[in-house]
């Protein structure tokens, strides 16, 4: 009887077993040629290790326990997808092919192209990639990036100037900056009134992808302005399907990344007594540094629509950001406005796309020299405040720096639209004329103001310099382009005219002498007592250019890219006013031949070839043409009235302030550049390595004459034979895993190494950076020398001190006296190689992502540390630091002579950001029916650097000039970097 019991419990156990098992079967094939597809994986979603894979005809059968659930469907090259099931069911499912890298669409010179069809260097960062946190503009979505491409930030201010360097540089007086041309209109780099970052205006959340052209067959199409590269920013549009709304807010806090070592309160009272100096000790403990800086809070609020309809699509957005430097009175605020349209009609032949942006920015900048100064310097011993005032009663009758800051304000406020409306139209099939109409309109109104200020100490009479700025950037072009196939041959053919004029209109004031009454001077300014001087100016430039492109594939294996532009440009006389560049390009898709078409490693493999040329407009306007002024000093006078008794009696005569260049010609940079693109192993390893040569010539300067009897003390002229050279290598490597699991991580990195040198240079040097202060001012830095970088630093090598007390220099010429002969070329400020990489990891729905780059190789020079950090300024009350009683027996009145004595290594290696995320599904918190996601993240910027440097950041330019040449890695008292944690929301609707 208990044998029959038993049997009966273990029938009804495995009826149970049975009754709670389902079964799910189906096929899974390839949309939309419906073909089978083997080996596809099937699993429970958040289970991958239970599932089963499809057969040979895409057929799959599973034994689920739940009664319902979701089966997740991946295969390599094909999207994944997730399918419901409820009970025994057969499904039948079908997968998208993933776009690969070789289908995604390149945004080139008027127009784009597949990645495949590409012949030239380009580069393309998509939004998803773009670095994160408290962000102000193009170049820092981008640093570290992009192979070849070396972004370094002026200062840590909010929305800082940067350099951003395309394959090394290229021009002397003409900056390093690149074309930049947003949804098809090319921006002009000349001024806008704003102290800052001039794109600034743009919302870094409003850009979908940033491509950067490097090559000359990529960047040729725009001639004369593409010599330092060009960057092509492609804002968000519509998309057909339902209204997405986003929703995104970020909060940051900003504190000082680095303090610079100076000596504590009990430090400093040791050290003046040990060199034997002054010391005034105002019985406190304070630390400049921290009084001076503060805590940056910036917050950001930006919300985004989008969507549309066959024929009609549309994208909007509002952003208001506000960014809180770590000094005091340094703000960025930006309100901006965004619309994009795109409308179809006559069965989609007429097309017409409008891109508005409009942006208010309102940008307060510190006297950050002075304050960095105080920072270092001020007496540690000194109190900050005196029954809760600012003491007014310092060490060596200096004015409080917190006083300073109250009476100084730098404030830009700047109104901008860009706007471009581009209809099109085609006439036959491949055939189409588009028009495109843009303008990009700039008013600013900067007032630097010093307020009145008097002590028993200190005099300060009030201030105001007011600069009124005006810039409006017309566009209009024309363009034919032209699709057809024969065969296997497949050409593209563009035809188009193009012109431009820019206007910028000056105005500024000068005025001082204010009551102290309580009143700003710029809201008193009929009360100044000194007499005011006032200035104005005009420029207007227009470029008239045509161009033409080629494009030709054979059986999308064997490529052809040939451009012609013709820039004529106002800038330049008569004699040369218009510059012709051309370019071609080949390339070969090696891996769509018969012998790797079926390779089960090699997935893609191009080989690529171009040579071309680009120019360089950007000089001052009107230096092509005569001017004059008046003078009565000198031999610009006679005494035609014999009874004159001093100059005031002589008559004003008429001189040359600058002669007719009419042959002054482009700058032209020629480039060839060979690279080779392969992916590997289904896709998982990609990359990208490039060779380039870039000769720049008919260097533009302005020099002084040889002949000492001219007209004028300088001239603008082409340097005869002078050229700048930039060659280099290359390297991309990008890696991801299987995406469709529930971890999964992609790593990849770039580095570039560029060797920047001079040639046939007919000078001995041309500075371009020279010392400030401290009894050394105009002394060589560094400069342009023959067979070296760009920027070589150029001083007297320190040896140490001498029984005198005195700086010791090597005597490297051997006769016995130190002189300026002795100087040597002691590295450069450009770097040997810069580099990058990253790594992104996911689990399920948590995602950690870190950018890491830095460069190896050049040099800094710490004006800071010559100026300051010395032993004469300790003996007098000046805090320092350790520098100063470095060597024992070194006299206070030693000297701050250039030397390699504050030359340090500039190499670092910086975590640029890193950022943690979590998606929450909605339906976990019962909004499934109001939101899509839920993403809530937190980010660090700058959260680490590793650097012998001692400055406060080894990534520094002030972007300051000598005789229009600009300056490389000099330390001239830069606005310190912060480190920012940031909290973000998005919700998506």
């Amino acid at each position: 009887m208990k044998k029959i019991y038993a049997i009966l419990i273990l029938a009804l156990g495995c009826m149970s077993y049975s009754y709670s098992q389902v079964s799910v079967s189906g096929s899974v094939v390839s949309d939309p040629d419906r073909q089978p597809i083997p080996g596809v994986s099937v699993h429970i979603k958040g289970q991958p290790s239970f599932g089963t894979t499809t057969d040979f005809d895409g057929n799959f059968k599973i034994q689920l326990k739940e009664q319902s659930g979701v089966l997740v469907f991946s295969y390599i090259g094909f999207k994944t997808k997730e399918v419901s099931y409820s009970g025994n069911q057969t499904l039948s499912v079908s997968l998208t092919e993933e776009t690969s890298s070789l289908d995604e669409v390149v945004v080139i010179g008027y127009g784009s192209q597949k990645r495949s069809d590409v012949t030239g260097s380009i580069a393309s960062v998509k939004s998803k990639d773009f670095n994160k946190g408290v962000v102000a503009n193009v170049g820092q979505l981008i640093q570290g990036k992009v192979a070849g491409v070396n972004v370094t930030a002026a200062s840590g201010e909010p929305g800082a100037s940067q350099d951003i360097i395309i394959r090394g540089v290229g021009s002397l007086r003409s900056g390093t900056t690149p074309l930049y041309v947003v949804d098809g209109f090319a921006l002009d780099n000349s001024n806008n009134g704003v102290a800052s970052n001039p794109l600034n205006f743009i919302n870094p959340q409003d850009i979908e992808s940033i491509e950067v052209l490097k090559d000359a067959s990529a960047s040729a199409i725009y001639g004369s302005r593409a010599a330092n590269g060009v960057i092509v920013i492609t804002t968000k549009k519509g998309a057909k399907g339902r209204t997405q709304i986003n929703l995104n807010m970020t909060t940051g806090f900003s504190t000082l990344a680095n303090k610079v070592d100076v000596f504590s309160a009990d430090e400093f009272r040791t050290q003046v007594a040990a060199v034997n100096g002054t010391l005034i000790d105002g019985g406190a403990n304070t630390d400049w540094q921290d009084e001076l800086s503060r805590t940056g809070v910036s917050q950001n609020l930006n919300l985004s629509m989008s969507g549309g309809t066959d024929n009609s699509t549309y994208a909007a957005s509002l952003g208001v950001d506000n960014q809180q430097g770590i000094l005091k009175n340094s703000d960025l605020k930006r309100y901006s406005g965004r619309l994009n349209l795109n409308q179809k009609a006559f069965d989609d032949k007429f097309n017409i796309a409008f891109n508005f942006t409009g942006t208010k920015l309102e940008n307060s900048r510190p006297d950050a020299r002075g304050i960095v100064g105080n920072m270092l310097t001020m007496n540690p011993t000194d109190a900050v405040y005196v029954n809760g005032e600012p003491n007014v009663n310092l060490s060596n009758d200096v004015l409080n720096p917190l006083i300073s800051q109250r009476n100084y304000s730098d404030e830009t406020n700047n109104n901008r639209i860009l706007a471009n409306i581009a209809p099109s139209y085609e006439f036959i099939k491949g055939l189409s004329y588009k028009f495109n109409l843009g303008v990009d309109y700039s008013m600013s109104e900067r007032d630097v103001q010093v307020l009145p200020y008097s002590s028993e100490t200190n005099t300060t009479l009030g201030s105001l310099n007011t600069i009124l700025t005006t810039n409006n950037n017309v566009l209009y072009e024309n363009t034919l382009t032209y699709n057809f196939n024969a065969n296997a041959h497949n050409f593209t053919i563009l035809a188009g005219q193009s012109y431009q004029k820019i206007q910028v209109n000056q105005k500024s004031y000068n005025l001082s002498g204010f009551p102290d009454n309580g009143v700003e001077p710029k809201n008193q300014i009929e009360t100044a007592s000194e007499r005011p001087t006032q200035a104005s100016s005009a420029v207007e430039n227009e470029l008239q250019s045509f161009f033409g492109r080629l494009n030709y594939a054979y059986d999308n294996k064997y490529l052809l890219t040939a451009t012609m532009r013709a820039d004529g440009s106002s800038k330049f006389g008569k004699n040369n006013r218009y510059g012709y560049f051309p370019s071609v390009a080949l390339g070969w898709n090696i891996s769509k031949e018969d012998f790797l078409n079926e390779s089960e490693v090699i997935n893609n493999l191009k080989l690529r070839a171009s040579w071309g040329q680009t120019g360089s407009q950007e000089i001052p306007s009107k230096i092509t043409k005569a001017s004059y002024t008046e003078s009565n000093t000198g031999n610009d006078t006679y005494p035609l009235d014999p009874s004159a008794t001093d100059l005031g009696g002589y008559p004003y005569g008429t001189i040359y302030t600058r002669l007719a260049s009419p042959d002054i010609q482009w700058e032209v940079s020629t480039q060839a550049n060979i690279g080779l693109d392969f992916s590997l192993f289904n896709n998982r390893l990609s990359g990208t390595v490039d060779y380039f040569n870039k000769v720049s010539d008919k260097i533009l300067l302005e020099i002084a004459p040889t002949d000492p009897i001219q007209p004028t003390p300088r001239y603008y002229t082409n340097i005869p034979k002078m050229e700048i050279k930039n060659s280099g290598v290359e390297l991309a490597l990008d890696y991801s895993s299987d995406k469709s699991r529930d971890f999964s991580y992609s790593i990849g990195g770039n580095i570039s190494l560029t060797n920047n040198k001079v040639q046939k240079s007919p000078y001995t040097i041309l500075t371009t950076g020279a010392a400030q202060g401290g009894g050394q001012t105009g002394a060589t830095i560094n400069g342009v020398f023959n067979g070296q970088p760009i920027g070589s630093f150029y001083m007297l090598e320190f040896t140490g001190i001498g029984a005198d007390g005195l700086n010791q220099f090597e005597d490297t010429n051997q006769d016995g006296q130190i002189l300026d002969n002795d100087r040597i070329i002691a590295g450069s400020a450009l770097p040997d190689y810069i580099y990058a990489f990253y790594l992104n990891f996911k689990y399920k729905n948590f995602d950690l992502g870190a950018n890491f780059n830095g460069t190896v190789g050049n040099k800094i020079y710490n004006h800071v540390a010559m100026t300051s950090f010395n032993r004469g300024q300790l003996a007098n009350s000046f805090n320092t630091t350790g520098r100063a009683s470095e060597f024992l027996n070194e006299a206070s009145t030693n000297s701050n002579t250039v030397s390699t004595r504050y030359l340090e290594d500039g190499s670092f290696l910086r975590l640029n950001n890193a950022t943690l995320g979590y998606n929450l599904n909605p339906k976990s918190i019962g909004l499934d029916n109001v939101m899509d996601n839920i993403r809530l993240s937190v980010t660090g910027q700058n959260l680490f650097v590793i650097t012998k440097y001692s400055g406060y950041d080894p990534e520094l330019n002030t972007g300051i000039s000598v005789g229009e040449i600009q300056s490389f890695g000099i330390d001239y008292f830069s606005y310190p970097r912060n480190r920012t944690i940031l909290l973000g929301l998005n919700v998506a609707f």
